[in-house]
């Protein structure tokens, strides 16, 4: 039996539940309670139903939390009760389940997991028949269905208590891996090369050992112990220490870290040198143009990409495209130039001809096929980049109003960006995910970046500040885009 509440005013009184890439929070409290994870699988189906004119077929899958079969299970039900179906592809990468579900005729994805966050932290996301993240009409459609109308499950239990709905197909994980390294791999010979792995005790841990051997690597694995509570803790690609000490003292030919759900890569290089996205950018889009394989001469970057890159693809007569910071962003833009290449920083890349997802494992190929092809490791591949110092500071806030209705914060900008001129940019920004605020200060010299960056970051602590210290950004922050971007550029 199930219970609608149709109260609208309680929907009012909530906070958006998707973000820029669908919902996260803390398993167990509200968005992620069970009545809310419930109705999610409901409602999806419900949408799903009136479009097809028929019972939908969904995928799920998840990466390594502990709640991540709770979620998993009680989504499910949701899914079922609404008279869905629903096929398990058990603890698969986030790439990965948008790959199967375009494949295999699913009519929606469901992805249990929260990327890099910490392992109390889960989320959902779900992806269309295509594989690619909800357009917006259909997003604010199902957030409307969730939080007008909640269905109540027929229990109530506490995270971690129900037992498993679902059995895990192990052929659909099977059938991406057979992708991985037959499609994505093919003509990629590994045979002598030593490769190191960060799988972030996530989601990649047992998929990214299994195709860089069965393309002939001798891998050296770390991360690769997910015990439900370790999950990107001091590993993965934003804790990439261990891995550069792996690297060097296994004579390792690169190393690649992946984070949570495996949607995105970094790289080591044999002196324990780290290179991001912009780097694989970079190297991507030389590769490709020289093969006349990147239409339209155009790379898609974000709000976060570095000058650098834009003024080093300039001289190849390449054009970046910037769009707001988020992986959907860059999609979309790519899809509307028809364009083949694009990413973030963080390691979130898109090559749209071989997946509409980011893939930390394609990332990965690729970028081993270009090493492969040409003879040349990264340092050689990345002559001609220099990236201008960049200094990235995370501000813990108690709110978060918007930034253009704070006149110090206003002022500081406008003043910056006066002294900065043509020579740097600065984009402020809200976490979508934590309370954040995200500072950026790019200049042509590291003195200068991180002078300014700092005197924002004050303006932002005496405003909105909670007291807590502030950070300095990881090597490759996850920058979750809201609607109160100030950026400058001279």
């Amino acid at each position: 039996m199930v219970v609608h509440n149709s109260s609208r005013q309680d929907a009012a009184d909530r906070q958006p539940l998707f973000g820029t890439d669908g919902i996260r929070g803390v398993a167990g409290i509200y968005p992620l309670d069970e009545r809310t994870i419930f109705a999610c699988g409901f409602s999806l189906v419900e949408i799903l139903r009136k479009q097809l004119q028929r019972p939908p077929r969904l995928l799920i899958g998840r990466d390594t939390r502990e709640s991540g079969p709770w979620i998993e299970t009680v989504c499910s039900q949701g899914v079922l009760a609404a008279g869905g179906c629903v096929s398990s592809a058990g603890i698969i990468t986030t790439p990965g389940v948008a790959y199967l579900t375009r494949t295999n005729g699913f009519d929606a994805g469901i992805v249990v997991s929260a990327s890099h966050n910490v392992y109390h932290d889960n989320g959902i996301k779900i992806f269309s028949s295509a594989g690619t993240k909800l357009d917006d009409q259909t997003e604010k459609a199902l957030e409307e269905a969730i939080l007008c109308s909640r269905p109540m499950p027929m229990r109530a239990e506490k995270p971690g208590s129900l037992p498993p709905l679902l059995w895990a197909d192990e052929h659909l994980r099977d059938e991406y891996v057979r992708f991985l390294v037959e499609e994505v791999g093919r003509g990629v010979d590994l045979s002598g090369w030593r490769v190191a792995l960060d799988c972030a005790q996530g989601a990649a841990y047992e998929i990214a050992p299994a195709v860089f051997r069965r393309l002939g690597a001798d891998v050296r694995a770390m991360g690769i112990e997910p015990t439900g509570r370790n999950i990107n803790l001091d590993c993965g690609s934003l804790h990439p220490e261990r891995l550069q000490q792996l690297v060097r003292d296994s004579g390792c030919d690169l190393g690649i870290a992946f984070d949570g759900d495996a949607d995105r890569a970094l790289f080591v290089g044999r002196e324990g040198e780290i290179f991001d996205g912009d780097c694989v950018l970079f190297v991507l889009a030389h590769y490709l143009d020289n093969r006349q394989q990147l239409r339209g001469r155009i790379v898609v970057g974000t709000e976060m990409t570095n000058a650098g890159l834009e003024q080093a693809l300039v001289r190849r007569h390449i054009r970046l495209v910037r769009t707001r910071v988020g992986d959907r962003y860059v999609l979309e833009k790519l899809m509307e130039l028809d364009a083949s290449l694009g990413g973030e920083p963080s390691g979130h890349i898109i090559l749209s001809d071989v997946s509409l997802a980011g893939d930390g494992l394609i990332t990965a190929l690729a970028v081993l096929r270009v090493m492969i092809e040409t003879g040349a490791d990264l340092p050689g591949l990345l002559q001609g980049f220099e990236r201008y110092p960049q200094k990235l500071i995370n501000v813990p806030v108690q709110a978060k109003p918007p930034l253009e209705t704070i006149p110090e914060v206003v002022a500081t900008v406008e003043r910056l960006r006066r002294e900065l001129g043509a020579r740097g940019r600065i984009v402020l920004r809200y976490s979508g995910t934590e309370n954040l605020a995200r500072v950026m200060v790019e200049a042509d010299e590291d003195a200068k970046a991180n002078f300014f960056a700092e005197q924002l970051a004050d303006v932002l602590r005496r405003h909105l500040g909670d007291n807590r210290p502030s950070t300095q950004a990881e090597v490759s922050p996850e920058e979750v885009n809201t609607d109160v971007t100030t950026e400058g550029r001279g």
